[in-house]
C-alpha cells in the first residue's frame, strides 16, 4: 500500500485481498457497511476494532464463508465466492477457534485435515502433519485426544491446520486467544517466519501490543466500517505527537484542557495531551495558570493504543449484542 488512507479509501496497488463497498446485513442489523479494505501482497496486516465492529464478518466474507449483501471481494486475484476453488487451496485460515473431532488425537485430526488438502500428496501427509505439530509446539501432545486439550492447545491445533502446506495468504482470527505468554511469543515467531517467507498475513486481534510488534499494516474497523488503514509506521506518524503530563490533579488537568478545546485523556501516569494543534509550552502554561501541579512533562509519539482509542472512542457498538448469534445461524 502506498500510504495511509482513511475512511476506507484504499490505494490501487497489488493486493492479496481486496473488498469494494462490502456490506452485510443480518435480519435488519448492519454488521459491515461499505468496507473498502486492501491487504497488500507480502504484508502483515493487523485488523483492529471493538467487539461487534465487523472484523470476523469481514474475514468470513473474504474467505467465502458468508455471502455479502452487497459489494465485491477479491482473494489472490479471484472474485469470491466463485473463485474459491482456485484461491482457497493457497489460503490457510483460523477463524473463531478451531473445530476438530474430540474423540480423535491431535495427530489423527490433522491427518484428516491433511487428506483434504488439494496441494498435498498422500505420500507427503505424515511429514506435513509432523512438521505442523512441531511448528506449534504440540509434538509431545500429538497422541492425546483433542477433548483433553486446553484452550491454548486447541488454538495451537487450529494454527497447525492452517499451516499444513506453504500458503500465499494466511488469515488468523484472534490467534493468541487462550495462550499463555510463551504461546503468544511462539505465535509471534510463526507470523514473523511467514512474513520472511513472503506470505501475506491478516491478523485480527485485540492485543494492540502484539499487533504493533508484528504487523506492517493496520486496518481499524468501527461500527462495521473502516475508519483508517495503511502502513503502521505512517499511521502512527499521522497521529501526531503527544505530551505526557505527570500530575496528581488528573481530573482538573483534563477538564482544563478540554475546556480550551485541547484533546486530553487520563492515563495511568497522568494525562496524555494531543499536540497536533498545540505546543508543549502552551499546554504547560495553561495547566499552571489553572492551578494544576505539574510534576513532569515529556513528549511521546502516538502509540497504537492511543490511536485506536482516538479512532473508536466516540462511538458505541452496544446495539449489536445479538450479532454473533445471527452470524452463527447464517453460517449454518
Amino acid at each position: 500500500m502506498s500510504g495511509l488512507t482513511e475512511h476506507g479509501a484504499a490505494a490501487e496497488t497489488s493486493a492479496a485481498a481486496r473488498t469494494k463497498g462490502l456490506r452485510k446485513v443480518y435480519r435488519g442489523t448492519v454488521a459491515v457497511d461499505n468496507v473498502d479494505l486492501e491487504v497488500p501482497m507480502g504484508a502483515v496486516l493487523g485488523m483492529l476494532g471493538p467487539n461487534g465492529s465487523g472484523k470476523t464478518t469481514t474475514i468470513r466474507m473474504l474467505l467465502g464463508l458468508v455471502t455479502p449483501t452487497a459489494g465485491s471481494v477479491e482473494l489472490l486475484g479471484h472474485a469470491m465466492p466463485d473463485g474459491a476453488p482456485r484461491a482457497l487451496p493457497h489460503v490457510g485460515a483460523l477463524v473463531e477457534g478451531p473445530g476438530f473431532y474430540p474423540f480423535l488425537s491431535g495427530r489423527e485430526n490433522l491427518l484428516r485435515f491433511a487428506a483434504a488438502e488439494p496441494l498435498l500428496s498422500s505420500s507427503d501427509i505424515p511429514r506435513a502433519v509432523g512438521e505442523a505439530l512441531e511448528r506449534v509446539g504440540l509434538s509431545g501432545a500429538a497422541g492425546r485426544r483433542f477433548r483433553g486439550y486446553s484452550l491454548g492447545m486447541k488454538q495451537r491445533m487450529g494454527l497447525a491446520s492452517a499451516l499444513l502446506v506453504p500458503r500465499r495468504f494466511v488469515v488468523l482470527d484472534e490467534p493468541t486467544n487462550g495462550l499463555d505468554p510463551a504461546g503468544t511469543r511462539e505465535v509471534r515467531t510463526v507470523i514473523a517466519d511467514l512474513h520472511a517467507a513472503g506470505t501475506t498475513v491478516l491478523v485480527s486481534s485485540h492485543l494492540l501490543s502484539e499487533v504493533e510488534a508484528t504487523c506492517t499494516h493496520v486496518a481499524v474497523l468501527n461500527q462495521g466500517t473502516v475508519v483508517a488503514q495503511g502502513e503502521l509506521a505512517q499511521l502512527l506518524e499521522a497521529g501526531g505527537a503527544n505530551l505526557l503530563v505527570s500530575t496528581p490533579e488528573v481530573t482538573l488537568a483534563v477538564d482544563t484542557l478540554r475546556d480550551n478545546r485541547i484533546p486530553a485523556r487520563p492515563v495511568p501516569d497522568g494525562v496524555r495531551v494531543d499536540l497536533t494543534a498545540n505546543t508543549a509550552p502552551a499546554v504547560v502554561e495553561m495547566l499552571v495558570r489553572a492551578g494544576v501541579p505539574v510534576h513532569e512533562v515529556r513528549r511521546q509519539r502516538t502509540g497504537l493504543e492511543d490511536l485506536f482509542a482516538r479512532l473508536t472512542e466516540d462511538t458505541a457498538v452496544g446495539e449489536i449484542d445479538d450479532l454473533d448469534t445471527l452470524i452463527t445461524q447464517e453460517a449454518r
